[in-house]
């Protein structure tokens, strides 16, 4: 199939290049004409502008993919497409917008007959070895169309156990990595969710590797100090323990390489979703205490710093391949 894509950064470009290994071909555009070059040299075909890019699609049926920051870069490019396109076409939102968002622009671009997909997708940098996982909302029947670019994208069921007694009545597509999850705004809305829950999970992962480091302390009795080697004990986590996960392994990777994370200032930014998710916990009165806890440590970090913290950012970095602030 054939697919534009806007916006070739961490996650665009390896879209781009995950999809070309499956046989299909992207047509590309980014304001960094290199990294328009870069994907040009694997065989995608270039564009100057968006107009470029929406003439150079040559299926009857078009598709693009935006993925942008969510907010204005992402509006503009959206709005600007939505003019070039016409009905039937598909337009993709694959970063992290506000599912209030997706509603609103849906039934913008329906006015035109425009179909518009909202698309969940986590993965970070190691997505084009291990696959995305797309959570996607929208247009069921542009959903069905594009189910071969999402197939691709997705990472496939590997060497995951299969869920006992799961039978008729699940979407064998959730068991390789992407699904429908409703209409417009619901593929948004899940990534928001499990933004916030990796919010906790990190969180509580952080302090409990925090107090793991703090047990050397001199203040404590003699005899009930503990120097532990930390990557030796995130290495045994990993080993058949029921905290296994891919935080786990990133945190190991860390530890291996600076066992006391002392390139880390512990400054951990936030993406907006843990605020999202939180301000939508309140409209619907659901208690979310240990998320609401794990955004309000992210801002007490840019104040004072401790291991946890330092932790925090190792991960995010691991994952998302996210650069702690320049301190000031």
């Amino acid at each position: 199939m054939e697919l534009g894509v806007i916006g070739l950064g961490r996650m665009g470009g390896n879209i781009v290049r995950r999809l070309h290994r499956a046989g299909h071909h992207c047509v590309v555009y980014d304001a960094n004409p290199k990294a328009v070059a870069d994907l040009a040299a694997i065989g995608a075909t270039p564009a100057t502008s968006l107009a470029d890019l929406a003439g150079k699609l040559k299926q009857s049926t078009r598709a693009a993919w935006v993925m942008l920051p969510a907010g204005k870069v992402t509006e503009d490019a959206i709005a600007e497409l939505g003019g070039h396109f016409g009905p039937g076409d598909i337009l993709i939102d694959g970063g992290n917008s506000n599912f209030k968002d997706d509603v609103r622009r849906a039934k913008e671009l329906a006015a035109k007959g425009v179909r518009y997909l909202d698309v969940g997708t986590s993965g970070g940098v190691w997505g084009l070895e291990r696959g995305f996982c797309l959570m996607i909302g929208g247009d069921k029947a542009a959903f069905e169309y594009l189910d071969p670019i999402f197939a691709a994208l997705a990472p496939g069921i590997g060497d995951i156990p299969r869920t006992l007694d799961r039978g008729e009545g699940h979407d064998p597509r959730a068991e390789q990595g992407y699904l429908h999850c409703g209409p417009s705004g619901a593929g948004h809305f899940v990534k928001m969710i499990h933004n916030g829950i990796e919010y906790g999970m990190m969180q509580a992962m952080a302090e409990g590797f925090d107090i793991l480091q703090g047990r050397g302390s001199a203040k404590l009795p003699e005899d009930q100090r503990y120097d532990f080697n930390m990557a030796d004990i995130a290495e045994l986590w990993r080993r058949g323990s029921v905290i296994v996960s891919w935080l786990l392994d990133l945190s190991a990777q860390a530890l291996t390489r600076d066992g006391r994370l002392e390139t880390f200032s512990g400054h951990v930014e936030d993406s907006g979703e843990g605020r999202w998710t939180i301000d939508t916990a309140v409209e619907q009165a659901t208690p979310a205490e240990v998320l609401a806890a794990s955004l309000f440590v992210r801002f007490r970090s840019r104040q004072d710093h401790t291991f946890a913290e330092k932790m925090l950012s190792a991960m995010r970095l691991g994952f998302g391949g996210h650069v702690e602030a320049p301190k000031k």
